[in-house]
């Protein structure tokens, strides 16, 4: 019984704030414009914020991890192939690009940090998955967007290519953790005003972040599609977990970086996916099923993970 309420304790919490932004936006306290507002802010400043407090305060060369950060991009790069391959069997009949996106991309930035900092009252090796992770899901997302069109010929090109690649040099996430591994290997004292103007806009992160994806779904979006959005969801939810946890736990990853290891595998589908979805031509209805079926099914899916983490003593 302990363990499942370890596992509720650290799972319901993120919930309940987005099921808080869902509600707010049903009453009229949150609108279209100020959730995309507010997810932007979370994206461009509270986040990074967030990223370079954790990473800049923190003795870098004895947190670094080499072998859990290329897992974490070997884990992710392997899981857009598999989607891959199972896409083959829906190119007739929905976007391939849109399939792999939705199986692979998870809110790994948001709901990760939340995750770790409920169990372990830090933010752990969260900054490290996010290092092998995030550069990879934004480059491919847009690959696979541009080159699995339905109905149209492929279209990536050098330039799509060049400006993917500015753009995550320019991916404020990406800058606040090189800003703060800057910082935290130059061994630079903190001065006390700044980490609390800092923290005070990082403390924002995690509430706003999730509230702001509770109150952009839409589920009308499941009606159309369901077969190949349940598919999505599965391999999302349960198939890269039940794949790639216990190569993790052979690797000899515990506690916070196992607990890190199972959002970037098994969280639900970013939110963010739908709107570079939409924003590349597609119709984005996949996408929208997707994080809606995953974002629900995940309260229970990642508290059973939990459970069966915890109950072997791995968290």
């Amino acid at each position: 019984m302990s363990n499942l309420i370890f596992s509720l304790n650290a799972t319901i919490p993120v919930f309940l704030l987005m099921l808080l932004g869902l509600f707010f936006r049903k009453i009229g306290l949150f609108d279209a414009e100020f959730i995309t507002k507010m997810n932007k802010f979370v994206f461009v400043a509270a986040l990074p914020a967030l990223l370079f407090i954790d990473i800049g305060t923190a003795d870098f060369y004895a947190a670094w991890d080499t072998k859990y950060v290329l897992f974490c991009f070997a884990a992710t790069f392997i899981s857009i192939v598999i989607a891959f391959f199972i896409s083959l069997a829906y190119k007739k009949t929905v976007s391939q690009g849109e399939f792999i996106q939705a199986s692979y991309r998870s809110s790994a930035a948001i709901i990760g940090m939340a995750f770790i900092k409920n169990i372990y009252g830090n933010y752990g090796m969260a900054s490290l998955m996010i290092i092998g992770t995030v550069p990879l899901y934004n480059i491919m997302a847009v690959i696979v967007l541009a080159a699995f069109k339905k109905g149209q010929k492929n279209t990536l090109s050098k330039e799509l290519i060049k400006k993917t690649v500015l753009n995550i040099l320019k991916n404020p996430i990406i800058l606040g953790i090189a800003a703060g591994g800057i910082w935290s290997l130059l061994k630079i004292p903190m001065p006390i005003i700044m980490h609390k103007t800092l923290s005070g806009v990082a403390a924002l992160a995690t509430p706003l972040g999730l509230m702001a994806m509770g109150g952009a779904l839409k589920f009308n979006a499941i009606n159309n599609n369901i077969k190949p959005i349940l598919i999505c969801s599965v391999i999302k939810l349960l198939v890269f977990c039940a794949l790639f946890l216990p190569i993790a736990i052979h690797l000899g990853f515990m506690q916070s970086k196992l607990t890190a290891a199972l959002v970037m595998l098994g969280s639900a589908t970013t939110v963010s996916s739908y709107i570079m979805a939409k924003n590349m031509g597609h119709d984005g209805i996949l996408t929208a099923g997707t994080v809606i079926i995953t974002t629900v099914c995940s309260a229970f899916t990642l508290t059973f993970w939990l459970f069966v983490l915890r109950t072997y003593g791995l968290i």
